[in-house]
């Protein structure tokens, strides 16, 4: 069993969706359940309807999962298992002040060191607990066999808030053994967690070994979210097939979800951070939205029409998302902004071309426009392309007449 864990305090970003990725793809490899963790256990940084929005989220990009759990439906087992540590004395109230910590926190820095929790009300006689009114928190006893995470020892660290809610370690350690998880992939940020976890769980006398997986780190000032890529008009497949490629040796360059499922392996994946390429992610979207059949890429443009797919694909050398697609196609169905300079050229030739004939091939057409308006050079060229694009620049007019000469009535008067 595998799981996703994502809280709902935000927008999930590009590394998130990419261990959710990397999630499923080991999951469908080695044909285990993957499960979707809600950590929402912080009320206050909750944010309405975000859980939906992560759910929502995966299903876009085709990540399958068996179950949906909320981690704070699961806050009576956490307090169980913090109560049974108490009962074997594997766990202790403490009762040190925020100020108090605070103060050996001061002095461990002064001093060069490491903090670690000294221990103070490990071993307090019973009346001591029994008669003390002051708030405490649930700390699991340090590990007697030297326990180290990079290169400094556990201590007994905090396991339940002073208001009776879990840490994220002694949660997310609980519910991995609540749901048989087998494999954890994480971002190589949790990498600290680890030991505790692993310490929390062999502390409650759970046998099964864990393992972890980390993913190295995306590197960016600022790390999009993925809402943020989509609504620039990049492809769900075009973000997986980029965030699986990105440090990782892949078959090919190109590729969907479903072909990296059948040779995707973390084995591959390199152990350093890597820098976020937007142009790379570009040149992926451009090829996957090259790849689609031209009805449906018409749909991404306002339309549902093989002809205006076509076109849309000739701009495709100057547009790589769909929203630079959108703003390329949309002018040429709208009003047309015709420089004064071109006006006398431009209204001459429209009334031409509304009374034209059809021609189906473009040299036809062209011949005849000159002919009929007497326009050459750049009166003619320049009034042209307004007229058919509403641009002064772009593709080949002879290209974008193919699959315009159908609308050239529409379009210019």
């Amino acid at each position: 069993m595998l799981r996703f864990a994502s809280s709902p305090t935000g927008d999930m970003n590009i590394g998130n969706l990419r261990v959710a990725l990397f999630n499923h793809l080991v999951a469908q490899e080695k044909k285990e359940d993957l499960i979707i963790r809600i950590e929402d256990m912080d009320k206050k940084k909750n944010i309405k309807g975000k859980d939906q929005e992560i759910l929502d989220t995966l299903g876009l990009f085709g990540i399958n999962y068996s179950q949906v759990i909320y981690q704070s439906e699961s806050v009576r087992f956490h307090s169980a298992m913090a109560l049974q540590l108490v009962h074997e004395k594997k766990a202790f109230s403490c009762f040190c002040s925020d100020d108090w910590l605070d103060k050996k926190r001061e002095e461990a820095k002064l001093a060069k060191k490491t903090y670690l929790y000294d221990d103070a009300c490990r071993n307090l006689p019973a009346e001591l607990v029994i008669d003390n009114t002051s708030p405490f928190c649930i700390r699991i006893v340090r590990p007697d066999k030297g326990l180290s995470l990079e290169g400094d020892t556990i201590d007994s660290f905090i396991i339940l808030h002073q208001d009776k809610t879990p840490t994220y370690n002694f949660a997310s350690a609980v519910d991995d053994m609540l749901n048989d998880i087998s494999i954890v992939i994480v971002g190589e940020e949790h990498m600290s967690n680890s030991a505790k976890q692993e310490h929390i769980r062999e502390s409650l006398s759970y046998a099964k070994k864990v393992e972890y997986a980390y993913i190295t780190s995306i590197l960016s000032d600022e790390i999009p979210s993925v809402k943020f890529l989509l609504e620039e008009g990049f492809l769900p497949e075009a973000i997986s097939n980029y965030l699986i490629l990105m440090g990782n040796e892949t078959p090919k360059e190109i590729f969907t979800l479903a072909e990296a499922r059948e040779w995707f392996t973390l084995d591959t994946l390199s152990k350093d951070p890597i820098p976020f390429d937007i142009d790379e992610l570009r040149h992926i979207n451009r090829e996957h939205l090259k790849a689609l059949d031209p009805k449906e890429l018409s749909r991404y443009v306002g339309f549902a029409d093989i002809e205006i797919g076509e076109l849309a694909r000739i701009y495709l050398e100057e547009a790589a998302t769909t929203k630079e697609l959108k703003e390329k196609i949309a002018p040429i169905f709208s009003q047309r902004i015709i420089p004064e300079s071109l006006s006398e050229s431009a209204q001459r030739m429209k009334s031409i071309i509304m009374s034209a004939p059809y021609f189906d091939k473009y040299d036809e057409f062209k011949n005849y426009i000159i002919k009929e308006s007497g326009l050459k050079g750049e009166d003619y060229s320049k009034a042209l392309r307004i007229l058919l694009t509403n641009a002064q620049g772009g593709p080949d007019l002879a290209e974008i007449y193919k699959y315009l000469k159908n609308y050239i009535g529409e379009i210019v008067k």
